[in-house]
């Protein structure tokens, strides 16, 4: 018979990715009083793939507490549709940022008629695409408002 793990040993990797979040934080925040680097795109990439990360393990925990705890799985659901509106104002972010100095601004437009040319828009784009399905399979637009989920602006 397995038992559960310990409460220490029951998240370890939850609790890593959110020591690196916390160790980032203070490596931005230097104290040789030098301001910190604003984001670059690549920052925004990283922090989008988080964000969709903490989406679907949202989702997944709304799924599985609704049933037994209904106002629990709203609250859930509810803090499920805040993310996602950070995550598409990341998104939105890391587009009105420049972009490499050889790509030009042609090439950082998010367009869903057509792909970008590669990494990291590509990335980003199907990444925050691919949410915003998920997003719209379980939401109404009034949920998101004033938020917008389009992914070109």
């Amino acid at each position: 018979m397995t038992h559960p793990p310990a409460y220490d040993d029951a998240h370890p990797y939850l609790r890593a990715a959110s020591a690196g979040v916390r160790h980032h934080t203070r490596a931005l925040a230097r104290s040789d009083n030098a301001p910190p680097p604003p984001a670059n795109r690549q920052h925004l990439d990283v922090l989008h793939g988080h964000l969709t990360a903490l989406l679907l393990l949202l989702d997944q925990l709304g799924e599985t507490t609704r049933p037994p705890h209904p106002a629990a799985g709203h609250h859930l659901g509810a803090a499920h549709t805040r993310l996602w509106q950070a995550t598409s104002e990341v998104h939105a972010a890391f587009h009105l940022l420049p972009g490499s100095a050889t790509a030009g601004a042609e090439a950082s437009e998010c367009r869903p008629d057509r792909l970008p040319e590669g990494p990291p828009v590509l990335t980003i784009c199907q990444r925050h695409l691919a949410a915003g399905h998920v997003v719209r399979r379980k939401t109404t637009p009034t949920d998101l408002r004033p938020h917008t989920t389009a992914c070109v602006r």
